[in-house]
């Protein structure tokens, strides 16, 4: 394993003036937590905002970790978003936390170029934006979660690259622009207006949805989110008790769940849970703690951990700050998540490690027949990274064994580009990004980049999946080294069995980048012929110059082409 330095933590609280005379003591959320009423000096705030951006504005396989947690008041501030940080609001509602000022994420590379800027998110805040408008030029791994935006929201800066994001739970009192964004998920949201369009939007459970129908514009329009529960969240309320609200499931729901000033749900104080911190945690001390029943919250860093987390017990709740990373050392999983009701995993960067894991999160038991549909479990920003920053291998990241999970928004990615050394075709080595084999699977959100084998395998009956992203792997040195068992050239990125009987997924998008010559992949999606298996809304683009995808799903749709540039599109398979 390369030599790793532990993440410092840094999460910033601030305390409204409704709040000063009941907020209790701040848990110990780490060595670095910085505690700020709003009668400090908010330059001396400003400042501390300002050198940990310094720090992480171009830190994109950096070892920071950081988290911004406002209490309930009102600030004047300027909030820069750069890598691995999380900006938290700490109220019930979003409307506790009102910040007036710039927040916003910014293009990682040259020439507004958003492609990188990956790792970040906001939540549970209201932002009155300076000049009116919102920039929030993002790409993979970002999330935009229970936020109230009183003006307008850009997608992208000046219309340089931007590849993708997501928006859930929140309300733009304007107008989201999506301008360049090549593709992007928004679930239970509210707008007065969205404009723009590229490759893939995809709404969901949506108000004022956007006029025009796929493929002009290429706009999938799902009216109401099937079942959801929001990520759960850290708040303080009116008598200064720190707690995690735990939303409660929804069926067939539209826009956001705050607008009476709390989501339903329950409520579970801060005391009931471990709060574990990466200087001085190991596997052995947290999981001690979960087989107690304790919940987890891990505190920002990286974990390096010689055997799995087991999270064994119903409804326990695991909660990341700050994009906290788990890292196996042993060749083990990362976490192991029983086969149990109602837990949630939430906030999390697994990465692979040197010595070969299974997997990096298995979800439940094999051949389990356990049904979960009234309690199901639930994974919310969860991502996965194989190389990069460091060497890389797993056979697969994240494998779900119980019926009826919830995945809400996950970037599965090995990586195509990183720190020298960390990145080739036998460095960062992963099979499969996702393996779906329970039934009832319902996901949102779900990107999956350059595995060198099925992007997702899914086995389990009755899946369901709004908003796919994926990049098949850029670096199979020759067609021999990407074939499949059964001669194809390539693996598809989606593989449904064969022996699967129902399944269905909204708004897809894969692309080609090849960097070798004569290389090309058959079909990008691989389905049985079943009416019971469908899919709506699929394009392909091959994004350089090398290779193609010659159909779009099984021996349908046509080839993509660069010169000029074709992109297949296919609107219901099977056809109508």
């Amino acid at each position: 394993m390369l030599l790793r330095i532990l993440a410092t933590t840094t999460v910033f609280l601030f305390t409204g003036s409704s709040f000063a005379q009941h907020t209790a003591k701040a848990p110990d959320l780490g060595p670095n937590v910085f505690v700020y009423s709003p009668k400090d000096s908010a330059e001396t705030m400003q400042a501390k905002i300002d050198t940990v951006y310094a720090e992480q504005q171009h830190s994109e396989f950096g070892s920071g970790r950081y988290a911004f947690i406002f209490l309930p008041g009102q600030y004047h501030l300027a909030v820069p978003v750069g890598f691995y940080t999380q900006v938290i609001g700490a109220g019930a509602s979003p409307n506790d936390v009102r910040i007036d000022g710039n927040v916003h994420s910014d293009a990682a590379l040259k020439n507004n170029n958003a492609t990188t800027t990956f790792w970040r998110g906001v939540e549970g805040f209201s932002v009155t934006p300076t000049n009116g408008i919102m920039q929030w030029a993002v790409s993979q791994a970002i999330f935009f979660r229970r936020m109230h935006v009183h003006g307008d929201v850009v997608l992208h800066q000046q219309h340089g690259w931007a590849s993708g994001g997501w928006m859930s739970d929140t309300v733009v009192d304007g107008t989201v622009d999506s301008g360049s964004q090549q593709q992007w998920l928004s679930r239970s949201t509210e707008w007065q207006r969205w404009t723009g369009s590229n490759w893939n939007m995809v709404f969901v459970g949506t108000n004022n949805m956007p006029g025009g129908e796929w493929p002009k514009p290429p706009y999938t329009k799902v009216a109401k989110t099937p079942i959801v529960r929001e990520k759960p969240f850290l708040f303080v309320d009116a008598k200064g008790v720190w707690a995690v609200r735990v939303p409660a499931l929804q069926h067939d729901s539209v826009g956001a769940t705050w607008h009476n000033g709390n989501t339903p749900g329950r409520t579970i104080p801060l005391s009931h849970f471990y709060i574990a911190h990466p200087e001085h945690d190991t596997a052995d001390t947290i999981n001690t703690a979960l087989a107690q029943g304790k919940h987890l919250l891990l505190t920002p860093g990286t974990y390096d951990l010689n055997k799995p987390l087991r999270v064994t017990h119903a409804n326990t709740v695991v909660l990341g700050l700050g994009f906290a990373t788990l890292h196996p050392t042993a060749g083990t999983e990362a976490m192991i998540v029983a086969d149990e009701g109602g837990i949630t995993v939430s906030g999390l960067l697994f990465d692979a490690g040197e010595k070969k894991s299974p997997s990096l999160l298995e979800v439940g038991t094999q051949h389990s027949v356990r049904s979960h549909a009234a309690n199901p479990i639930s994974l919310h920003d969860v991502f996965f990274r194989v190389g990069g920053a460091t060497v890389g291998k797993t056979s697969a990241n994240l494998v779900i064994h119980s019926n009826d999970t919830i995945v809400d928004h996950t970037w599965i990615w090995r990586a195509d580009h990183g720190k020298p050394g960390t990145v080739g075709w036998n460095i960062n080595e992963s099979d499969n990004g996702l393996i779906v084999n329970g039934n009832r699977v319902t996901i949102y959100g779900l990107f999956v980049e350059h595995h060198q084998r099925y992007q997702v395998l899914w086995n389990g009956e009755a899946g369901r999946t709004y908003f796919y992203q994926s990049e098949i792997p850029y670096d199979p040195p020759t067609q021999s080294a990407w074939t499949d068992t059964n001669g194809a050239k390539g693996w598809a990125s989606y593989k449904v069995a064969d022996n699967v009987k129902q399944h269905e997924a909204w708004g897809l998008g894969i692309y080609s980048v090849f960097r070798h010559p004569d290389v090309e992949l058959d079909r990008a999606i691989e389905v049985p012929n079943t009416p019971q298996v469908r899919f709506h809304h699929m394009i392909t683009v091959a994004l350089d110059n090398l290779g193609a995808i010659r159909n779009v799903i099984n021996d349908t749709g046509g080839s993509t082409e660069t010169k000029p540039r074709k992109t297949p599109q296919v609107t219901e398979y099977p056809a109508p």
